[in-house]
Protein backbone atom coordinates (compact mmCIF):
# COMPACT_ATOMS: atom_id res chain seq x y z
CA UNK A 1 0.00 0.00 0.00
CA UNK A 2 2.62 2.57 0.50
CA UNK A 3 4.43 1.67 -2.40
CA UNK A 4 0.91 2.32 -4.36
CA UNK A 5 0.77 5.88 -2.37
CA UNK A 6 4.32 6.67 -3.38
CA UNK A 7 3.70 6.10 -7.37
CA UNK A 8 0.49 7.69 -7.14
CA UNK A 9 2.38 10.71 -5.65
CA UNK A 10 5.12 10.50 -8.04
CA UNK A 11 2.25 10.51 -10.86
CA UNK A 12 0.81 13.35 -9.22
CA UNK A 13 3.90 15.67 -9.47
CA UNK A 14 4.57 15.08 -12.96
CA UNK A 15 0.90 15.90 -14.08
CA UNK A 16 0.57 19.65 -12.26
CA UNK A 17 4.19 20.33 -12.84
CA UNK A 18 5.09 24.22 -12.39
CA UNK A 19 4.10 27.02 -13.03
CA UNK A 20 6.36 30.11 -14.61
CA UNK A 21 5.23 33.96 -15.57
CA UNK A 22 7.73 35.67 -17.78
CA UNK A 23 7.26 39.28 -19.43
CA UNK A 24 6.96 39.36 -23.40
CA UNK A 25 10.61 39.74 -24.68
CA UNK A 26 12.64 37.99 -21.32
CA UNK A 27 14.21 34.91 -21.15
CA UNK A 28 12.99 31.94 -19.05
CA UNK A 29 14.78 28.49 -18.02
CA UNK A 30 12.69 25.53 -17.53
CA UNK A 31 14.92 23.39 -15.49
CA UNK A 32 14.69 19.39 -15.68
CA UNK A 33 16.76 19.61 -11.89
CA UNK A 34 19.50 17.20 -12.73
CA UNK A 35 23.29 17.84 -12.21
CA UNK A 36 24.25 15.68 -14.73
CA UNK A 37 23.29 13.49 -17.59
CA UNK A 38 24.37 10.22 -18.48
CA UNK A 39 25.88 8.81 -21.61
CA UNK A 40 22.61 6.06 -21.82
CA UNK A 41 20.15 8.95 -20.92
CA UNK A 42 17.68 10.22 -22.94
CA UNK A 43 15.79 13.74 -23.04
CA UNK A 44 12.65 14.89 -24.65
CA UNK A 45 10.80 18.56 -24.47
CA UNK A 46 7.34 18.91 -26.30
CA UNK A 47 5.06 21.94 -26.32
CA UNK A 48 1.55 22.07 -26.20
CA UNK A 49 -1.74 19.72 -26.56
CA UNK A 50 -0.04 18.23 -29.91
CA UNK A 51 3.14 17.43 -28.03
CA UNK A 52 5.19 18.73 -30.76
CA UNK A 53 8.99 17.56 -30.24
CA UNK A 54 11.33 20.81 -29.37
CA UNK A 55 14.69 19.39 -28.20
CA UNK A 56 16.03 16.13 -27.78
CA UNK A 57 19.51 15.00 -26.03
CA UNK A 58 20.22 11.08 -27.27
CA UNK A 59 22.31 8.89 -26.00
CA UNK A 60 26.09 10.21 -25.89
CA UNK A 61 24.69 13.88 -25.59
CA UNK A 62 23.49 14.26 -29.22
CA UNK A 63 21.53 17.69 -29.02
CA UNK A 64 19.05 18.18 -31.30
CA UNK A 65 17.07 21.59 -30.90
CA UNK A 66 13.28 22.19 -33.84
CA UNK A 67 11.36 24.72 -34.54
CA UNK A 68 8.15 24.12 -33.20
CA UNK A 69 5.25 22.38 -35.73
CA UNK A 70 4.60 25.73 -37.17
CA UNK A 71 7.93 27.32 -37.08
CA UNK A 72 7.45 29.37 -33.84
CA UNK A 73 10.30 28.35 -31.99
CA UNK A 74 13.09 28.92 -34.65
CA UNK A 75 16.08 30.50 -32.96
CA UNK A 76 14.88 30.53 -29.74
CA UNK A 77 15.74 27.47 -27.91
CA UNK A 78 19.04 26.56 -26.00
CA UNK A 79 19.41 22.93 -24.17
CA UNK A 80 22.32 22.89 -21.60
CA UNK A 81 24.34 19.76 -22.18
CA UNK A 82 24.54 19.09 -18.13
CA UNK A 83 21.40 19.31 -17.08
CA UNK A 84 18.66 19.29 -19.86
CA UNK A 85 17.41 22.22 -19.01
CA UNK A 86 15.36 24.37 -21.54
CA UNK A 87 16.26 28.14 -22.48
CA UNK A 88 13.68 30.10 -24.54
CA UNK A 89 14.81 33.10 -25.51
CA UNK A 90 13.36 36.69 -26.76
CA UNK A 91 9.87 34.66 -26.03
CA UNK A 92 6.18 35.92 -26.62
CA UNK A 93 2.94 35.22 -26.01
CA UNK A 94 2.35 33.04 -28.67
CA UNK A 95 5.07 31.00 -26.49
CA UNK A 96 2.49 30.37 -23.73
CA UNK A 97 1.20 27.40 -22.76
CA UNK A 98 2.65 23.77 -21.69
CA UNK A 99 5.77 22.39 -22.06
CA UNK A 100 6.75 18.78 -20.44
CA UNK A 101 10.30 16.99 -20.57
CA UNK A 102 10.18 13.29 -20.74
CA UNK A 103 14.02 11.82 -19.18
CA UNK A 104 14.31 7.83 -19.72
CA UNK A 105 17.01 6.99 -17.54
CA UNK A 106 17.27 4.54 -14.81
CA UNK A 107 13.84 5.22 -13.86
CA UNK A 108 11.88 6.84 -16.08
CA UNK A 109 10.43 10.51 -15.29
CA UNK A 110 8.48 13.34 -16.58
CA UNK A 111 7.69 16.98 -15.53
CA UNK A 112 5.68 19.53 -16.88
CA UNK A 113 5.95 23.23 -17.05
CA UNK A 114 2.76 25.73 -17.66
CA UNK A 115 3.95 29.29 -18.59
CA UNK A 116 2.57 32.04 -19.05
CA UNK A 117 3.80 35.03 -20.95
CA UNK A 118 2.79 38.70 -20.09
CA UNK A 119 3.09 41.56 -22.73
CA UNK A 120 5.49 44.83 -21.26
CA UNK A 121 3.38 47.10 -19.32
CA UNK A 122 2.85 51.45 -20.69
CA UNK A 123 2.80 53.77 -18.46
CA UNK A 124 -0.06 55.31 -17.65
CA UNK A 125 -1.20 59.02 -18.02
CA UNK A 126 -3.19 61.53 -15.90
CA UNK A 127 -4.96 64.01 -17.48
CA UNK A 128 -7.39 66.60 -16.54
CA UNK A 129 -10.87 67.20 -17.92
CA UNK A 130 -10.48 70.05 -19.75
CA UNK A 131 -14.14 70.64 -19.71
CA UNK A 132 -14.43 70.77 -15.80
CA UNK A 133 -13.30 74.05 -14.22
CA UNK A 134 -13.76 74.68 -10.29
CA UNK A 135 -17.82 72.93 -10.56
CA UNK A 136 -18.46 71.52 -6.83
CA UNK A 137 -19.78 67.85 -6.97
CA UNK A 138 -22.99 66.85 -6.15
CA UNK A 139 -23.72 66.55 -2.31
CA UNK A 140 -21.15 68.65 -1.32
CA UNK A 141 -19.94 72.04 -0.06
CA UNK A 142 -20.65 74.59 -2.63
CA UNK A 143 -18.02 76.47 -0.88
CA UNK A 144 -15.82 73.32 -2.27
CA UNK A 145 -13.88 73.03 -5.58
CA UNK A 146 -13.09 69.59 -7.35
CA UNK A 147 -10.75 68.48 -10.07
CA UNK A 148 -11.57 66.01 -12.55
CA UNK A 149 -9.29 63.51 -13.56
CA UNK A 150 -8.76 60.51 -15.84
CA UNK A 151 -6.44 58.04 -16.02
CA UNK A 152 -5.80 56.39 -19.16
CA UNK A 153 -3.58 53.30 -20.94
CA UNK A 154 -3.54 51.11 -23.77
CA UNK A 155 -4.66 47.86 -22.87
CA UNK A 156 -1.90 45.00 -23.44
CA UNK A 157 -4.45 42.11 -21.87
CA UNK A 158 -4.39 40.14 -18.39
CA UNK A 159 -4.09 43.85 -16.64
CA UNK A 160 -6.03 45.76 -14.25
CA UNK A 161 -5.80 49.89 -13.75
CA UNK A 162 -6.30 50.85 -10.46
CA UNK A 163 -6.22 54.86 -8.66
CA UNK A 164 -4.64 54.63 -5.00
CA UNK A 165 -5.16 56.96 -1.96
CA UNK A 166 -1.80 56.46 -0.11
CA UNK A 167 -1.94 52.35 -0.03
CA UNK A 168 -5.61 52.74 -0.15
CA UNK A 169 -7.43 51.21 -3.46
CA UNK A 170 -10.47 53.74 -4.06
CA UNK A 171 -11.37 52.04 -7.46
CA UNK A 172 -10.30 50.05 -10.30
CA UNK A 173 -11.17 48.51 -13.69
CA UNK A 174 -10.38 45.42 -15.96
CA UNK A 175 -11.43 44.73 -19.72
CA UNK A 176 -10.60 41.73 -21.50
CA UNK A 177 -11.42 43.45 -24.75
CA UNK A 178 -8.18 44.71 -25.89
CA UNK A 179 -9.64 47.20 -28.33
CA UNK A 180 -10.83 49.23 -25.90
CA UNK A 181 -8.45 51.11 -23.98
CA UNK A 182 -8.75 51.55 -20.14
CA UNK A 183 -9.25 54.74 -18.24
CA UNK A 184 -10.72 55.23 -15.26
CA UNK A 185 -11.86 58.59 -13.65
CA UNK A 186 -10.86 60.32 -10.11
CA UNK A 187 -12.22 63.58 -8.73
CA UNK A 188 -10.27 65.51 -5.77
CA UNK A 189 -10.09 69.05 -4.02
CA UNK A 190 -7.95 71.58 -5.08
CA UNK A 191 -6.41 72.07 -1.49
CA UNK A 192 -6.42 67.97 -1.21
CA UNK A 193 -2.80 67.43 0.85
CA UNK A 194 -3.10 63.19 -0.08
CA UNK A 195 -0.88 61.71 -2.34
CA UNK A 196 -2.67 59.98 -5.20
CA UNK A 197 -1.21 57.65 -7.71
CA UNK A 198 -2.49 55.51 -10.65
CA UNK A 199 -1.01 51.91 -10.99
CA UNK A 200 -1.26 49.44 -14.16
CA UNK A 201 -0.35 45.76 -13.17
CA UNK A 202 -0.72 42.09 -13.72
CA UNK A 203 0.84 39.53 -12.21
CA UNK A 204 4.58 39.95 -12.27
CA UNK A 205 4.89 43.78 -12.79
CA UNK A 206 3.38 47.16 -12.35
CA UNK A 207 3.44 50.54 -13.53
CA UNK A 208 2.82 53.64 -10.98
CA UNK A 209 2.62 57.10 -12.22
CA UNK A 210 2.12 59.96 -9.43
CA UNK A 211 -0.83 62.64 -9.50
CA UNK A 212 0.64 66.33 -9.15
CA UNK A 213 -2.56 67.99 -7.82
CA UNK A 214 -1.17 71.65 -7.88
CA UNK A 215 0.26 70.79 -11.67
CA UNK A 216 -2.83 69.50 -12.77
CA UNK A 217 -5.38 71.07 -10.99
CA UNK A 218 -5.88 74.78 -10.55
CA UNK A 219 -9.35 76.64 -10.36
CA UNK A 220 -10.05 78.74 -13.47
CA UNK A 221 -9.96 81.91 -11.91
CA UNK A 222 -6.09 80.89 -11.55
CA UNK A 223 -5.52 79.79 -15.41
CA UNK A 224 -4.36 82.36 -17.64
CA UNK A 225 -6.07 84.23 -20.25
CA UNK A 226 -4.12 82.81 -22.57
CA UNK A 227 -4.81 78.98 -21.97
CA UNK A 228 -8.79 79.89 -21.99
CA UNK A 229 -8.93 81.72 -24.77
CA UNK A 230 -6.58 80.24 -27.16
CA UNK A 231 -8.50 78.99 -30.02
CA UNK A 232 -10.20 81.83 -30.34
CA UNK A 233 -6.76 83.79 -30.57
CA UNK A 234 -5.90 81.97 -33.13
CA UNK A 235 -8.52 82.58 -35.15
CA UNK A 236 -8.62 86.56 -34.45
CA UNK A 237 -5.04 86.68 -35.24
CA UNK A 238 -5.53 84.97 -38.41
CA UNK A 239 -8.14 87.07 -39.41
CA UNK A 240 -6.01 89.88 -38.37
CA UNK A 241 -3.59 89.22 -40.50
CA UNK A 242 -5.68 88.47 -43.47
CA UNK A 243 -7.28 91.92 -43.31
CA UNK A 244 -3.65 93.16 -43.17
CA UNK A 245 -2.82 91.50 -46.60
CA UNK A 246 -5.70 93.03 -47.93
CA UNK A 247 -4.65 96.27 -47.10
CA UNK A 248 -1.21 95.96 -48.23
CA UNK A 249 -2.39 94.18 -51.21
CA UNK A 250 -5.18 97.13 -51.97
CA UNK A 251 -2.24 99.97 -51.94
CA UNK A 252 -0.11 97.81 -53.97
CA UNK A 253 -2.92 97.68 -56.54
CA UNK A 254 -3.93 101.56 -56.26
CA UNK A 255 -0.72 102.19 -57.00
CA UNK A 256 -0.23 99.93 -60.17
CA UNK A 257 -3.32 101.17 -61.15
CA UNK A 258 -2.15 104.84 -61.22
CA UNK A 259 0.99 104.14 -62.80
CA UNK A 260 -1.03 102.26 -65.76
CA UNK A 261 -3.69 105.16 -66.01
CA UNK A 262 -0.87 107.83 -66.54
CA UNK A 263 0.85 105.24 -69.07
CA UNK A 264 -2.11 105.28 -71.14
CA UNK A 265 -3.07 109.32 -71.05
CA UNK A 266 0.68 109.35 -72.13
CA UNK A 267 0.29 106.96 -74.92
CA UNK A 268 -3.15 108.70 -75.63
CA UNK A 269 -1.58 111.76 -76.11
CA UNK A 270 1.40 110.98 -78.26
CA UNK A 271 -0.72 109.10 -80.69
CA UNK A 272 -1.33 110.97 -83.89
CA UNK A 273 -2.93 108.19 -85.86
CA UNK A 274 -6.58 109.13 -85.66
CA UNK A 275 -7.89 112.61 -84.58
CA UNK A 276 -11.31 111.74 -84.17
CA UNK A 277 -10.37 108.40 -81.82
CA UNK A 278 -7.86 111.05 -79.52
CA UNK A 279 -10.11 112.89 -77.75
CA UNK A 280 -12.13 110.22 -76.93
CA UNK A 281 -9.74 107.74 -75.68
CA UNK A 282 -8.36 111.02 -73.34
CA UNK A 283 -11.82 111.50 -72.09
CA UNK A 284 -12.22 107.89 -71.11
CA UNK A 285 -9.06 107.83 -69.52
CA UNK A 286 -9.31 111.11 -67.30
CA UNK A 287 -12.70 109.83 -66.07
CA UNK A 288 -11.44 106.59 -65.25
CA UNK A 289 -8.69 108.63 -62.90
CA UNK A 290 -11.34 110.84 -61.73
CA UNK A 291 -13.16 107.78 -60.05
CA UNK A 292 -10.36 105.51 -59.51
CA UNK A 293 -9.23 106.95 -55.98
CA UNK A 294 -12.54 107.14 -54.78
CA UNK A 295 -12.84 103.66 -55.32
CA UNK A 296 -9.50 102.61 -54.13
CA UNK A 297 -10.54 104.58 -50.99
CA UNK A 298 -13.92 103.11 -50.29
CA UNK A 299 -12.04 99.44 -50.49
CA UNK A 300 -9.50 100.85 -47.73
CA UNK A 301 -12.30 102.12 -45.59
CA UNK A 302 -14.03 98.84 -45.57
CA UNK A 303 -10.44 96.26 -45.19
CA UNK A 304 -9.50 98.50 -42.17
CA UNK A 305 -13.66 98.33 -40.90
CA UNK A 306 -12.94 94.23 -41.05
CA UNK A 307 -9.85 94.37 -38.82
CA UNK A 308 -11.32 96.44 -36.21
CA UNK A 309 -14.15 94.35 -36.27
CA UNK A 310 -12.26 91.24 -36.12
CA UNK A 311 -10.17 93.32 -32.85
CA UNK A 312 -13.60 93.90 -31.26
CA UNK A 313 -14.48 90.14 -31.51
CA UNK A 314 -11.46 88.83 -29.91
CA UNK A 315 -12.40 91.39 -26.82
CA UNK A 316 -15.33 90.22 -26.46
CA UNK A 317 -14.05 86.78 -26.50
CA UNK A 318 -11.72 87.95 -23.38
CA UNK A 319 -14.38 89.26 -21.47
CA UNK A 320 -16.87 86.25 -21.63
CA UNK A 321 -13.95 84.13 -20.58
CA UNK A 322 -13.33 85.83 -17.47
CA UNK A 323 -17.12 86.91 -16.93
CA UNK A 324 -17.33 82.44 -17.26
CA UNK A 325 -14.33 82.02 -14.75
CA UNK A 326 -15.10 84.34 -12.27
Amino acid sequence: MFVLFCLCWWRLIGVFGESVSVMEGDSVTLNTDLTEIHEDDDILWKFGAAKSLLAKIKKNKHIFTFNGSDGRFRDRLKLDDQSGSLTITNITTEHAGLYEVKISAVKISSKTFSVSVYARLLVPVISRNSSQCSSPSSGSSSSSSYCSLLCSVVNVGHVTLSWYKGNSLLSSISVSDLSISLSLPLEVEYQDKNTYSCVLNNPISNQTTHLDISGLCQPCSELSITDQVLPLLYIVLISAAAGSLLIVAAVYICKKCRKTAVTIVNAAETRTDSALCKPTAQKMVRSFMTVLPDVLQSVRLKLVHYFYVCMYLYAICIRQSVNRCG
